[in-house]
C-alpha cells in the first residue's frame, strides 16, 4: 500500500507534468520489487514514437525530481507497440484497431479473445469478432493490447554477408 501512496501521491503528478513539458505522454509508472531490486519504471509515448533521445532526456529531467523515492534502479522506456490498454484514453485512442483481449478466468471455455477493439463502454471492453460483439468488464481483464501480426515471410529478409565472408 506504501508503493501505490508513493506513486500516487509523490511520483504521478511530478512524472505528468514533467511529460507534459517535454512533449510526452506518461504512459505508465510503476514501482516493482525484482531479484535485484526495486525498479522505478516510466513508460513515456508521443505521436510518432519516442527515440532514445527522448528517454534520455526524460531520465536526466526526473530523476533529481524522485531523491524522497525509495528504489535502486530507475528505468525510461517506450511501452512498446503491444503496450496494454488501461486508461479510457487509451481504449479511445486504439478503437478500431485489433486487440487481444485476455481475461483472468475463461468466459465460454476461453481465456483469449481477439477482435476489432469498439471501445471502452460503462466499465465494459467492447470487441467486435467474427462470432460477433463481445463484451468484458474491465477489471475482469487481465490484459488488452494491440495484436501484432506479421507473415512468415516478414522473418525470412536475410542479411547479405559481407564480402568476402560469403563462404564462412
Amino acid at each position: 500500500m506504501a508503493k501505490q501512496t508513493a506513486l500516487a501521491g509523490q511520483v504521478m503528478p511530478v512524472a505528468l507534468r514533467l511529460a507534459e513539458e517535454l512533449g510526452l505522454e506518461l504512459i505508465d509508472v510503476e514501482l516493482v520489487k525484482e531479484n535485484t531490486g526495486r525498479f522505478l519504471r516510466f513508460f513515456i509515448d508521443k505521436a510518432g514514437g519516442v527515440s532514445i533521445d527522448d528517454c534520455e532526456t526524460y531520465h536526466r529531467r526526473i530523476q533529481p525530481l524522485m531523491e524522497k523515492v525509495d528504489y535502486d534502479y530507475m528505468e525510461v522506456s517506450s511501452p512498446g507497440a503491444d503496450r496494454p490498454l488501461k486508461r479510457p484514453a487509451d481504449f479511445e485512442r486504439f478503437s478500431g484497431e485489433m486487440v487481444e483481449v485476455h481475461l483472468y478466468r475463461p468466459v465460454e471455455g476461453a481465456k483469449r479473445f481477439v477482435g476489432q477493439l469498439a471501445g471502452l463502454v460503462n466499465g465494459e471492453v467492447v470487441i467486435l469478432t467474427e462470432a460477433g460483439e463481445k463484451r468484458f468488464e474491465q477489471k475482469k481483464t487481465a490484459l488488452v493490447k494491440p495484436l501484432i501480426e506479421f507473415e512468415e515471410s516478414d522473418l525470412e529478409d536475410e542479411i547479405e554477408p559481407p564480402d568476402g565472408d560469403a563462404g564462412l
